[in-house]
């Protein structure tokens, strides 16, 4: 197989024919003149041909040189047009990460505000938990992500949420020194310490009775009454569950909307205006 032709050499070519000349070609091509020159000889050598002579103080293409023009032209245009294709579709999709905590209610809304911005341009989600969508935030898998804040809050507030214990509606509350039971997330999990420290700090005895890295997991756990669980309340109780107002209160958890690096900044505004609007809603502020 014959060696292939190079695209930088065939583009200072091109500039040459151009510009007019080795000096002009490399102004345009932000090179050397000799840079110009070793592209041209490597040309050269390559097809084994004079491409340029001298004409006067300037130079001009040999025949040789004006066939290969024709080719190179249309190279590039094909090389170009490819390239200008490739990153249509490459950008085209913009990765939108959720916590599972808020995803069902929110995406809708953050869907619409992110297709009537950028009409030309699909949106794919990735719902997980917020270590593993901060993480991929930062190697560049996910543009943006909504995440509950910790201990080293990423990105942009968006929304505050209360965090409420929840039960099955027939659960059985532990008497005396009995230990209340618990169903969190695996660790790492900012919500499962201040469950467990909450509680502490009142004097309740305390027991991990089921674990899941699921929020769907949590909930089936304590929806089939195997403990209690500390979740972030996003205007309405889980299906079968019940709040528990008599433990402990914990407060409230920040959701925050990560970037990529590099994102442009009208992405990135679209989505945290929307989110904050979402979150701002009346529906959302009670737990009912």
């Amino acid at each position: 197989m014959a060696d292939p032709l190079d695209l930088i050499h065939l583009r200072t070519l091109v500039a040459i024919a151009d510009c007019g000349g080795f000096h002009r070609a490399a102004s345009a091509l932000r090179v050397s003149q000799s840079t110009v020159s070793q592209h041209v000889r490597l040309l050269e050598r390559r097809l084994k041909e004079p491409l340029v002579e001298k004409a006067g103080r300037g130079v001009r293409l040999t025949v040789h040189g004006e066939a290969l023009l024709v080719e190179a032209r249309r190279i590039l245009a094909v090389h170009d047009e490819s390239l200008r294709r490739l990153e249509i579709v490459a950008e085209r999709a913009i990765v939108v990460g959720c916590t599972e905590h808020a995803a069902d209610r929110m995406l809708p809304q953050l869907l619409a505000a992110l297709r009537a911005a950028f009409p030309g341009r699909s949106v794919r989600f990735r719902i997980d938990r917020s270590t593993q969508l901060a993480q991929a935030v930062g190697r560049g898998q996910v543009d943006l992500a909504v995440v509950l804040a910790g201990a080293e809050p990423l990105g942009t507030p968006v929304a505050e949420l209360p965090l409420h214990w929840y039960a099955a509606e027939r659960f059985v509350r532990p008497g005396g020194r009995e230990p209340w039971p618990v169903v969190a997330f695996e660790e790492p999990c900012g919500l499962r310490s201040r469950a467990l420290s909450a509680l502490e700090l009142a004097g309740l005895m305390t027991t991990i009775t089921a674990e899941s890295t699921s929020l769907d997991g949590v909930v089936a756990a304590v929806r089939g009454g195997l403990g209690i669980a500390l979740l972030p309340s996003t205007g309405r109780t889980p299906a079968g569950l019940v709040a528990l107002p008599e433990l402990p209160a914990v407060g409230a958890v920040w959701l925050h909307l990560a970037a990529r690096r590099g994102i442009h900044p009208e992405l990135e505004g679209t989505a945290v205006e929307a989110s904050r609007e979402f979150f701002a809603s009346p529906r959302l502020r009670s737990v009912a």
